[in-house]
């Protein structure tokens, strides 16, 4: 099993990559669960204005035909306009692009914003679109095996910790 990173210190450098370009009405939409706990870190880190969205995106899938819903949905929370405001969208791990399209697609049914980039906390490799990071605190030396998941977990004491675990 490969030696994973600390998750704490990765979103201490994600903030630090992100903060030179905060605009003061810049919001951030974290993809539960992962993304959502993140995008609350970075919110408190950068100091920014307006509370930390977070959005499911388990009905814009494109899956969702294939494999039904997630076992647990739950519901998308956008507490601000996103029309014409820089959106940084954030998630755990980046792997084959899909859960960042299908929330692309749901970010775009709530208004136009100026403009989306994604900020991500490691890069698994393994893509399957056309879909990359503005924002990455770490990229693994080599792809994880699909039969492997990496993700973001959240202890009761709000500690970040990733975890390497069977698909």
């Amino acid at each position: 099993m490969p030696q994973l990173p600390d998750a704490e210190k990765l979103c201490l450098e994600l903030a630090e990559q992100i903060r030179p370009h905060v605009k003061p009405n810049t919001v951030l939409i974290g993809i539960r669960t992962g993304g959502e706990w993140l995008a609350q870190r970075l919110n408190a880190l950068l100091g920014l204005k307006a509370p930390p969205g977070a959005i499911d995106v388990s009905y814009y899938r494109d899956d969702y035909g294939a494999k039904g819903l997630h076992a647990n949905p739950q519901r998308t929370h956008i507490p601000f306009s996103i029309e014409d405001a820089p959106v940084i969208l954030v998630d755990d791990v980046l792997y084959t692009g899909r859960t960042t399209r299908a929330a692309l697609n749901e970010i775009f049914d709530f208004g136009r914003p100026a403009s989306v980039e994604l900020a991500v906390l490691v890069d698994r490799g393994g893509r399957e679109l056309p879909i990359g990071a503005r924002y990455c605190a770490h990229v693994l030396p080599e792809p994880l095996p699909a039969s492997q998941n990496l993700q973001l977990e959240q202890t009761d004491d709000g500690n970040l910790t990733l975890r390497l675990i069977d698909a």
